[in-house]
Protein backbone atom coordinates (compact mmCIF):
# COMPACT_ATOMS: atom_id res chain seq x y z
CA UNK A 1 0.00 0.00 0.00
CA UNK A 2 1.57 3.26 -1.19
CA UNK A 3 2.54 5.78 1.71
CA UNK A 4 0.76 8.92 2.10
CA UNK A 5 1.76 12.26 3.69
CA UNK A 6 -1.04 14.79 3.75
CA UNK A 7 0.68 18.29 4.13
CA UNK A 8 -1.63 21.21 6.21
CA UNK A 9 0.33 24.61 6.18
CA UNK A 10 -1.10 27.55 8.12
CA UNK A 11 0.31 29.43 5.51
CA UNK A 12 -1.57 30.30 1.68
CA UNK A 13 1.28 28.13 -0.02
CA UNK A 14 2.59 25.17 1.44
CA UNK A 15 5.99 25.14 2.10
CA UNK A 16 8.48 24.09 -1.03
CA UNK A 17 10.88 23.50 1.68
CA UNK A 18 8.94 21.06 3.31
CA UNK A 19 7.53 19.12 0.18
CA UNK A 20 11.38 18.85 -0.84
CA UNK A 21 11.86 17.20 2.44
CA UNK A 22 9.06 14.76 2.45
CA UNK A 23 10.23 13.21 -1.87
CA UNK A 24 13.27 12.88 -0.88
CA UNK A 25 12.30 10.95 2.32
CA UNK A 26 10.99 8.78 -0.04
CA UNK A 27 6.94 9.51 0.52
CA UNK A 28 4.54 7.79 -2.30
CA UNK A 29 2.18 10.40 -2.29
CA UNK A 30 1.98 14.30 -0.88
CA UNK A 31 -1.42 15.74 -0.48
CA UNK A 32 -0.71 19.69 0.20
CA UNK A 33 -3.15 22.12 1.72
CA UNK A 34 -2.29 25.69 2.29
CA UNK A 35 -4.37 28.36 4.45
CA UNK A 36 -5.35 25.08 6.85
CA UNK A 37 -6.71 26.51 10.29
CA UNK A 38 -8.45 25.13 12.96
CA UNK A 39 -12.00 25.57 12.04
CA UNK A 40 -11.45 24.25 8.60
CA UNK A 41 -9.46 21.24 9.19
CA UNK A 42 -11.96 18.41 10.59
CA UNK A 43 -12.99 17.50 7.37
CA UNK A 44 -9.46 17.09 5.43
CA UNK A 45 -8.74 15.10 8.92
CA UNK A 46 -11.99 13.07 8.30
CA UNK A 47 -10.84 12.46 4.72
CA UNK A 48 -7.50 10.74 6.11
CA UNK A 49 -9.05 8.63 8.91
CA UNK A 50 -12.14 7.22 7.28
CA UNK A 51 -11.20 5.85 3.73
CA UNK A 52 -8.95 3.01 4.62
CA UNK A 53 -9.65 0.52 7.22
CA UNK A 54 -7.62 0.52 10.77
CA UNK A 55 -5.12 -1.82 10.25
CA UNK A 56 -4.29 0.24 7.11
CA UNK A 57 -3.93 4.01 8.88
CA UNK A 58 -0.60 3.51 9.33
CA UNK A 59 0.07 4.19 5.51
CA UNK A 60 -1.52 7.71 5.95
CA UNK A 61 0.37 10.58 8.10
CA UNK A 62 -0.32 13.74 8.69
CA UNK A 63 2.85 16.49 8.70
CA UNK A 64 2.07 20.17 9.90
CA UNK A 65 4.15 22.84 8.90
CA UNK A 66 3.84 26.80 8.15
CA UNK A 67 5.59 29.72 9.44
CA UNK A 68 3.57 30.49 12.50
CA UNK A 69 4.45 28.57 14.76
CA UNK A 70 1.79 29.12 17.82
CA UNK A 71 -0.97 28.19 14.44
CA UNK A 72 0.81 25.40 14.28
CA UNK A 73 0.12 24.34 17.38
CA UNK A 74 -2.72 24.89 17.50
CA UNK A 75 -3.47 23.12 14.23
CA UNK A 76 -2.26 20.25 16.33
CA UNK A 77 -4.11 20.18 19.12
CA UNK A 78 -7.30 20.53 16.57
CA UNK A 79 -5.85 17.47 14.58
CA UNK A 80 -5.22 15.14 17.77
CA UNK A 81 -8.49 16.14 19.24
CA UNK A 82 -10.25 14.49 16.35
CA UNK A 83 -9.17 11.25 16.33
CA UNK A 84 -11.26 9.05 18.01
CA UNK A 85 -11.04 5.13 18.57
CA UNK A 86 -8.56 3.56 16.21
CA UNK A 87 -9.15 5.80 13.47
CA UNK A 88 -6.16 8.29 13.94
CA UNK A 89 -3.53 8.76 11.64
CA UNK A 90 0.43 9.48 13.24
CA UNK A 91 1.41 13.10 13.03
CA UNK A 92 3.94 15.49 12.93
CA UNK A 93 4.77 18.90 13.59
CA UNK A 94 7.35 21.33 12.29
CA UNK A 95 6.47 24.82 12.37
CA UNK A 96 9.01 27.42 10.79
CA UNK A 97 11.28 23.92 11.63
CA UNK A 98 11.08 25.20 15.16
CA UNK A 99 11.33 21.10 16.46
CA UNK A 100 14.10 20.12 14.46
CA UNK A 101 16.18 22.75 14.42
CA UNK A 102 16.52 23.04 18.16
CA UNK A 103 16.62 18.93 18.79
CA UNK A 104 19.80 19.24 16.57
CA UNK A 105 21.75 22.03 18.10
CA UNK A 106 21.27 20.66 21.34
CA UNK A 107 22.23 17.21 19.85
CA UNK A 108 25.16 19.13 18.77
CA UNK A 109 26.22 20.43 22.13
CA UNK A 110 25.35 17.09 23.40
CA UNK A 111 27.95 15.14 21.49
CA UNK A 112 30.70 17.25 23.45
CA UNK A 113 29.56 15.62 26.46
CA UNK A 114 26.75 15.18 29.33
CA UNK A 115 24.78 18.51 29.80
CA UNK A 116 23.40 17.60 33.11
CA UNK A 117 24.39 19.88 35.14
CA UNK A 118 25.92 22.37 32.95
CA UNK A 119 25.05 25.92 32.83
CA UNK A 120 23.82 27.00 28.86
CA UNK A 121 22.43 30.14 27.32
CA UNK A 122 19.68 30.50 25.14
CA UNK A 123 19.63 33.83 23.26
CA UNK A 124 16.72 34.90 21.84
CA UNK A 125 15.09 32.57 23.85
CA UNK A 126 11.48 33.77 23.60
CA UNK A 127 11.25 32.70 20.05
CA UNK A 128 10.04 29.73 18.67
CA UNK A 129 13.49 27.56 18.27
CA UNK A 130 14.76 29.54 21.58
CA UNK A 131 11.96 28.00 23.60
CA UNK A 132 11.84 24.56 22.23
CA UNK A 133 16.12 24.76 22.91
CA UNK A 134 15.63 25.63 26.36
CA UNK A 135 12.94 22.87 27.20
CA UNK A 136 15.32 20.27 25.44
CA UNK A 137 18.68 21.41 27.54
CA UNK A 138 16.31 21.37 30.29
CA UNK A 139 15.70 18.09 30.00
CA UNK A 140 19.47 16.92 29.46
CA UNK A 141 19.57 18.60 33.06
CA UNK A 142 20.90 21.39 32.61
CA UNK A 143 20.91 24.67 34.02
CA UNK A 144 19.18 26.91 31.56
CA UNK A 145 19.42 30.58 31.08
CA UNK A 146 16.99 31.57 28.81
CA UNK A 147 17.63 35.43 27.75
CA UNK A 148 15.79 38.59 26.05
CA UNK A 149 16.00 42.27 25.67
CA UNK A 150 12.92 42.08 27.97
CA UNK A 151 13.56 40.93 31.45
CA UNK A 152 10.02 40.53 32.02
CA UNK A 153 9.39 38.43 28.29
CA UNK A 154 12.72 36.56 29.45
CA UNK A 155 11.63 35.61 33.14
CA UNK A 156 7.75 34.59 31.71
CA UNK A 157 8.96 32.43 29.05
CA UNK A 158 11.05 30.19 31.32
CA UNK A 159 8.13 30.06 33.79
CA UNK A 160 6.42 28.70 31.23
CA UNK A 161 8.68 26.16 29.41
CA UNK A 162 10.07 25.27 33.63
CA UNK A 163 6.04 24.32 34.00
CA UNK A 164 5.63 22.31 30.63
CA UNK A 165 8.68 20.41 30.87
CA UNK A 166 8.46 19.65 34.73
CA UNK A 167 12.25 21.27 35.34
CA UNK A 168 11.24 22.54 39.08
CA UNK A 169 14.27 22.72 40.45
CA UNK A 170 16.05 25.66 41.68
CA UNK A 171 17.42 27.69 38.79
CA UNK A 172 16.75 24.60 36.54
CA UNK A 173 15.27 27.38 33.90
CA UNK A 174 15.48 31.19 34.50
CA UNK A 175 15.05 34.43 32.55
CA UNK A 176 17.95 37.02 32.33
CA UNK A 177 18.17 40.16 29.99
CA UNK A 178 20.45 40.69 27.42
CA UNK A 179 18.94 44.70 26.69
CA UNK A 180 22.55 45.92 28.16
CA UNK A 181 26.48 45.28 27.31
CA UNK A 182 26.51 44.71 31.57
CA UNK A 183 23.29 42.49 31.50
CA UNK A 184 25.16 40.57 28.47
CA UNK A 185 27.97 40.15 30.57
CA UNK A 186 26.50 38.61 33.46
CA UNK A 187 24.03 36.68 31.30
CA UNK A 188 27.47 34.41 30.33
CA UNK A 189 29.19 34.00 33.45
CA UNK A 190 30.15 30.94 34.27
CA UNK A 191 28.03 29.71 30.73
CA UNK A 192 29.41 26.58 29.61
CA UNK A 193 27.50 25.92 26.34
CA UNK A 194 25.26 28.86 24.43
CA UNK A 195 22.90 28.14 21.91
CA UNK A 196 21.94 31.56 19.56
CA UNK A 197 18.45 31.16 17.99
CA UNK A 198 17.38 34.54 17.78
CA UNK A 199 15.64 36.38 14.49
CA UNK A 200 17.72 36.46 11.02
CA UNK A 201 20.50 39.48 10.79
CA UNK A 202 20.45 39.89 14.72
CA UNK A 203 23.88 40.23 16.22
CA UNK A 204 23.29 38.54 19.89
CA UNK A 205 27.09 38.49 20.87
CA UNK A 206 29.76 39.80 19.94
CA UNK A 207 33.59 38.67 19.31
CA UNK A 208 34.83 39.68 22.58
CA UNK A 209 32.16 39.42 24.21
CA UNK A 210 32.61 35.15 23.07
CA UNK A 211 36.39 35.24 24.10
CA UNK A 212 35.56 37.40 27.40
CA UNK A 213 33.59 33.43 28.63
CA UNK A 214 36.46 31.60 30.06
CA UNK A 215 34.26 28.81 30.81
CA UNK A 216 32.61 28.17 27.13
CA UNK A 217 32.90 24.90 25.93
CA UNK A 218 30.38 24.83 23.33
CA UNK A 219 28.86 28.13 20.95
CA UNK A 220 26.43 27.44 18.67
CA UNK A 221 24.51 30.03 16.41
CA UNK A 222 21.36 29.29 14.23
CA UNK A 223 21.29 32.24 11.99
CA UNK A 224 21.90 31.77 8.82
CA UNK A 225 21.42 35.70 7.70
CA UNK A 226 24.90 38.00 8.10
CA UNK A 227 25.30 39.47 10.11
CA UNK A 228 25.05 36.11 12.16
CA UNK A 229 24.25 35.96 15.71
CA UNK A 230 27.27 35.08 17.17
CA UNK A 231 30.17 37.23 16.04
CA UNK A 232 33.27 34.90 14.90
CA UNK A 233 31.82 31.74 14.31
CA UNK A 234 31.10 31.21 10.24
CA UNK A 235 27.80 29.47 9.29
CA UNK A 236 29.55 26.15 8.25
CA UNK A 237 31.40 25.42 11.20
CA UNK A 238 30.86 22.34 12.48
CA UNK A 239 32.87 21.34 15.82
CA UNK A 240 35.38 24.12 14.63
CA UNK A 241 37.68 25.49 17.56
CA UNK A 242 37.52 28.93 17.76
CA UNK A 243 38.90 30.66 20.53
CA UNK A 244 38.73 27.61 22.72
CA UNK A 245 35.43 26.56 22.38
CA UNK A 246 33.65 24.15 20.07
CA UNK A 247 31.72 26.26 17.26
CA UNK A 248 28.46 25.36 14.89
CA UNK A 249 26.82 27.42 13.19
CA UNK A 250 23.63 26.85 10.92
CA UNK A 251 24.67 25.16 7.75
CA UNK A 252 27.07 22.52 10.43
CA UNK A 253 23.90 21.89 12.27
CA UNK A 254 21.91 21.81 9.14
CA UNK A 255 22.88 18.59 8.36
CA UNK A 256 21.45 16.83 11.38
CA UNK A 257 18.46 18.59 11.34
CA UNK A 258 17.53 17.23 7.69
CA UNK A 259 18.59 13.95 8.70
CA UNK A 260 15.80 14.32 12.02
CA UNK A 261 13.29 15.33 9.24
CA UNK A 262 13.69 12.34 7.19
CA UNK A 263 13.79 10.20 10.22
CA UNK A 264 10.62 11.58 11.34
CA UNK A 265 8.84 10.89 8.08
CA UNK A 266 9.80 7.60 8.09
CA UNK A 267 9.02 6.71 12.02
CA UNK A 268 5.48 8.27 10.94
CA UNK A 269 4.82 5.34 9.03
CA UNK A 270 5.57 2.66 11.42
CA UNK A 271 2.46 2.95 13.39
CA UNK A 272 -0.85 4.97 13.56
CA UNK A 273 -0.98 6.56 16.73
CA UNK A 274 2.09 8.18 17.28
CA UNK A 275 1.92 12.52 17.88
CA UNK A 276 5.77 13.52 16.82
CA UNK A 277 6.14 17.22 18.85
CA UNK A 278 9.19 18.62 20.29
CA UNK A 279 10.37 15.79 23.03
CA UNK A 280 9.49 12.71 20.50
CA UNK A 281 11.28 14.69 17.34
CA UNK A 282 14.33 15.15 19.93
CA UNK A 283 14.10 11.50 20.96
CA UNK A 284 14.36 9.88 17.48
CA UNK A 285 17.63 12.42 16.88
CA UNK A 286 18.50 11.15 19.73
CA UNK A 287 18.59 7.80 18.68
CA UNK A 288 20.07 8.78 15.40
CA UNK A 289 22.99 10.03 17.49
CA UNK A 290 23.36 6.84 19.41
CA UNK A 291 23.22 4.24 16.47
CA UNK A 292 26.54 6.05 14.77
Amino acid sequence: MRRILIQFDTDAVPSVFDRVVAVDAGIDELFSYGGVTPERVEPLVHGAIFTRGPADLKHTAIYIGGSDVEAGQRLFEKVAGTFFGPLRVSVMIDSNGSNTTAAAAVLAARKHGSLQGRTALVLGGTGPVGVRAAQLLAREEARVRLASRSLERAQATAASVASASGATGEGAITGVSTATPQNVAAACADVEVIIAAGAARARLLTADQRRAIPTLKVAIDLNAVPPLGIEGIEVTDKATQRDGAICYGAIGVGGTKMKIHKACLAKLFEANDQLLDTVAIYEIGQALQSSK
